[in-house]
């Protein structure tokens, strides 16, 4: 069982408008225009494919999970969207025109064999293009190292084997799709602030989603409740006059051509 198993509802209800953020610009550095056949690659609700298809792409999307397939199926009936599993994805060589990856490369054990994957897919001259969270982590992310670290919670180990892993930096990533064979590779930072509320924002690690989350799996009641007080005594720094959860938080977007 991967994950994401059985989460799809909850990361439409949270982590879903996190990411969303950075699907306009990611789509942009993929180059998308009418026509173009865009391959977006862990769709999870469907976000970055439903711009792609307003934007007239002629969009295909893929996803590991069933749960997030079928949501995506729902949420984006202008696209075909099918089940399939980082790093050997079930299209021919070529098959697109640009394939991009919103927030997928941190969430594989081989991050190189990923990113080749996705060039594979790429035609010649088409364009790849990638999200990833930085570190350091922004406050957005650290304010759940800060629930841990109060209630004394060890992060879960990287799943990410530390001869495979890679620096979340600018270089670290422009480093990483070079190394795969991506050319002309281009990096920057997004940075903004999400706005959501306590409750919503909570959703992700009661549903074992995130760092807090996947440190809360298997925990006693007691402990997790003490974790919900410490989020919400550390939340408050960020709370705004009319109760809305202010978060700011960046990530980096990497692109570049086959």
């Amino acid at each position: 069982m991967g994950k994401w198993t059985g989460r799809a509802a909850a990361f439409a209800d949270s982590y879903a408008h996190l990411c969303a953020h950075t699907a306009p610009a990611l789509l942009a550095a993929a180059g998308l225009a009418p026509g173009v056949r865009l391959l977006d690659v862990g769709t999870g609700t469907g976000t970055v494919a439903a711009l792609a298809v307003a934007g007239g792409g002629r969009v295909t999307a893929v996803d590991a999970e069933p749960g997030m397939v079928d949501l995506a199926r729902g949420n984006v009936p202008g696209a075909e969207v099918v089940e399939g599993r980082l790093p050997d994805l079930p299209f021919p060589d070529g098959a697109f025109d640009a394939v991009v990856a919103n927030f997928v490369v941190n969430h594989v054990t081989d991050p190189a064999r990923t990113v080749a994957e996705l060039l594979r897919l790429t035609a010649p001259g088409g364009r790849v293009a990638v999200t990833v969270w930085p570190h350091p982590s922004p406050p957005l992310q650290h304010l759940w190292a800060d629930v841990m670290a109060a209630v004394g919670l060890t992060p879960a180990p990287s799943i990410i084997p530390p001869e495979l892993n890679f620096a979340r930096t600018a270089d670290g990533v422009t480093a990483l799709l070079a190394g795969a064979g991506v050319r002309d590779v281009g990096c920057r930072t997004i940075a903004w602030t999400h706005h959501t509320d306590l409750e919503s924002w909570w959703v992700g690690p009661s549903n074992g989603m995130g760092a807090l989350g996947e440190a809360l799996a298997g925990q006693d009641p007691a402990t997790v409740a003490a974790a919900r007080r410490e989020y919400e005594r550390l939340a408050a720094a960020y709370l705004t006059a009319g109760g809305v959860l202010a978060l700011p938080t960046a990530a980096l977007l990497a692109h570049g051509l086959r």
